[in-house]
């Protein structure tokens, strides 16, 4: 029988919807097989259903999502009564919880259900189900003193019907009342309160969402300018001078159409920065004539202009009632809510509390629950050389969220700060010399052509590349590059590690590794791996990225750093050294390189599973493992994969991941003394917040921090690229 966790409220106006995300992530890094159920619904579509199926990936088919509509309920139950309603949304539900391991069920919402007793009936469901209560409180514009009496009447309403309570949570508190209300409530429930505070960036309507509700006209805008969130609303009525102070970061400019100067002047204040705005919104249907429009596209590429016919007083009516939504198209709420989650509710002991044990299977979504929850855990400082790219700053913004990790963001201070704003991000970005305060993550900016450190890294580069005949001069000149700047923040200790490659190729992010951080004392080459997650595994595969026909020893070295890689993160190395030949039975110059460096792995490490020569079929189907090698201990359950060269390697795991679907991630380096690692030019922002991750697990290994007074050496490059 599944686990199931009831996500209910008293009311509306709660914004349960980021404890449905959060428990919905807690769950599917337990288990792969997550199920959701709501048991009644208004019939259409269901943006938090289709969030939670994008998200996740469910395969679930969404027509077993929803039990019933509020409409068949109110008129089955008037019919046939509460018993006959309950019972089929029993049956309904069953059939959802045999097939997973675990479900999310998501409650009524309060709001024109038409249904008499709704939070008994939630209550009885709950009960039925065999499910936990989890319930929720909205806090919004109360004080401290009524959300304590709202959470204790809500827990004795659902306790008092006999349901078992996993935790209860207040959501939407002001921060000037989340503290008192969750030490006050500590002291009088038995079971975990937990408290989360009103998020602005949660609460603000995109500018996309806004078009909808008004049904507006999009002159202008591409599709992140109407994925900006609207903080503010900013009505254009005075002269442009005026108008230019009152515009505040991140409003939606609201002014008559036939204001062509308006229009011209708060894009072009978004353009210098000052402040970067959400888009602009036209009233009384009048619409600027066909150059303003084409000088505004030029003004602010991508920023939306929308038009409505009614007058401004009505559209501010509308305005002034709308909220954000967390759906599907909205990803980066979605990462908000997580964020704002996981630093409020202690995720561990609502884990615990949840009972669901941990199934052996590795799915690619559970094997990257993994990497954030490891990064988060001992949170370290990783620099990002291409600060202006857009990707690279999507998945910051979602790092300092999730608290995965520090950042430094290379580039001109200006330029990254417009750039984030034109994407409408909620990045706050330190100076270099800015002091971060409070517990989260923080990023700063960093400009390697005025930075401070520009001079002691050029001291630095000449001296360990004066052999190859680098000048102080040249060596000026080279660390202003951002991916050389970077990688010497690392070796000097001022980064953990760095990350690298969206913008820029991997020989420009891996070289300057090469030239500056040396190998590991027991490591004579630099090399790669990629995870590569299957649906019910993950495996390591190398290299497929560095090293292109290495001999019988560096395959050797390969091997034996893969399985080190695996095992740091979580996979067991059963080590298969990959040919055309299983065994004894081929022979030639490539098949000997295998059976060689086979040898020299156990040489060095007995202790390590390894097998070769071996073909990849033997290597991981149990099957063919039983007729090519009988009695192995590695054949058939290889879970590190050592290819023979880069050529096999790099197709190898293209087509792996292209025609089964599998999930690549990497490649990661290994043998390195600190972790650098790069990237895919078309690097998703999932990629770049999943190889960070990596990074930020690699150096807590390394046990380095910056600032820790780790002094690099400085006698000579390991690793050369030249």
């Amino acid at each position: 029988m599944a686990r199931s966790v009831y996500v209910t409220g008293i009311g509306r106006g709660d914004g349960r919807q980021v404890i449905e995300l959060g428990v919905m992530e807690l769950l599917t890094r337990r288990v792969d097989r997550v199920g959701v159920f709501r048991p009644l619904g208004h019939g259409g579509a269901d943006p938090v259903l289709d969030l939670l199926r994008s998200r996740y990936r469910l395969v679930q088919p969404a027509a077993s999502m929803v039990g019933t509509t509020y409409a068949a309920a109110g008129a089955l139950q008037a019919e046939q009564g509460t018993d006959e309603l309950v019972s089929r949304l029993v049956d309904r539900y069953h059939a959802v919880a045999e097939e997973h391991e675990a479900v999310v069920i998501l409650g009524t919402d309060f709001a024109d259900t038409g249904l008499p007793a709704e939070l008994a009936l939630n209550a009885r469901l709950a009960n039925e189900f065999g499910a936990v209560v989890l319930p929720v409180v909205a806090g919004r514009d109360q004080d401290a003193e009524a959300i304590v009496a709202e959470v204790r009447n809500a827990h004795h309403a659902y306790t008092s019907l006999g349901c078992q309570v996993l935790a209860t949570i207040a959501n939407r508190v002001r921060d000037s009342h989340a503290r008192e209300a969750a030490r006050e409530l500590g002291r009088h429930l038995p079971e975990p309160v937990y408290v989360l505070p009103e998020d602005p960036a949660l609460s603000a309507p995109t500018v996309a969402q806004i078009a909808d509700a008004l049904d507006a006209e999009v002159l202008l805008g591409d599709h992140n300018g109407l994925a900006r969130d609207v903080r503010d609303f900013v009505f254009g009525g005075a002269m442009l001078p005026t108008f230019l102070t009152a515009l505040t970061e991140g409003c939606l400019v609201v002014t008559p159409g036939d204001r062509a100067d308006l229009v011209v002047g708060a894009l072009a204040a978004h353009s210098a920065g000052a402040p970067p705005i959400a888009g602009i919104l036209l009233t009384l249907g009048e619409k600027p004539g066909g150059e303003t429009l084409t000088l505004a596209g030029r003004l602010a590429p991508g920023t939306p202009v929308l038009s409505v016919p009614g007058g401004s007083f009505p559209t501010a009516q509308k305005l002034f009632g709308l909220e954000g939504k967390l759906t599907a198209g909205t990803p980066r709420k979605a990462e908000i809510a997580l964020g704002l989650f996981e630093t409020h509710v202690d995720t561990a002991q609502l884990t615990e509390q949840l009972s669901v044990a941990r199934n052996g299977r590795v799915t690619p979504m559970m094997f990257e629950h993994e990497l954030i929850e490891r990064a988060r855990s001992d949170r370290r400082h990783v620099v990002l050389p291409e600060g202006t790219d857009e990707r690279v700053l999507r998945a910051a913004e979602v790092l300092l969220r999730r608290r995965v990790c520090d950042l430094t963001l290379l580039g001109d201070e200006t330029a990254v700060r417009r750039r984030a704003g034109e994407l409408g991000l909620n990045l706050p970005l330190l100076a270099a010399d800015e002091v971060p305060e409070g517990p989260g993550a923080h990023a700063r900016v960093v400009d390697p052509q005025t930075s401070p450190l520009r001079e002691r890294f050029a001291e630095l580069y000449a001296k360990l590349r004066a052999h190859r005949g680098v000048t102080p001069e040249l060596a000026h000149d080279v660390v202003a590059e951002v991916s050389y700047f970077g990688t010497l923040m690392v070796r000097e200790g001022l980064a953990d590690g760095m990350v690298s490659g969206a913008a820029h190729s991997t020989a420009a992010t891996i070289r300057p590794a090469f030239e500056v951080i040396r190998t590991l004392p027991d490591a004579s080459n630099v090399s790669s791996v990629f995870f590569m997650c299957l649906a019910d595994r993950v495996l390591v595969y190398g290299d497929c990225a560095v090293i292109p026909d290495p001999d019988a020893e560096q395959l050797a070295d390969i091997a034996v750093q893969s399985a080190d890689t695996a095992a740091r993160f979580g996979v067991e190395p059963r080590v298969a050294m990959l040919s055309y030949s299983t065994g004894t039975s081929g022979s030639g110059a490539d098949v000997e390189k295998v059976r060689s460096a086979t040898e020299l792995v156990r040489a060095r490490r007995p202790d390590l599973p390894v097998e070769g020569p071996i073909q990849y079929d033997a290597a991981v189907e149990p099957s063919v493992a039983a007729t090519k090698l009988p009695g192995s201990d590695v054949a058939g359950q290889a879970t590190v994969l050592i290819f023979p060269d880069l050529n096999t390697g790099n197709n190898t795991y293209k087509a792996v991941q292209r025609s089964a679907g599998a999930v690549a991630v990497g490649p990661v380096l290994q043998g390195l003394r600190k972790p650098v690692n790069d990237l895919s030019r078309g690097a998703l922002v999932q990629d770049i917040v999943t190889t960070v991750a990596i990074t930020a697990i690699q150096a807590q290994a390394l046990g380095t921090r910056p600032g820790s007074g780790a002094s690099p050496t400085a006698d000579g490059p390991a690793g050369d690229a030249d």
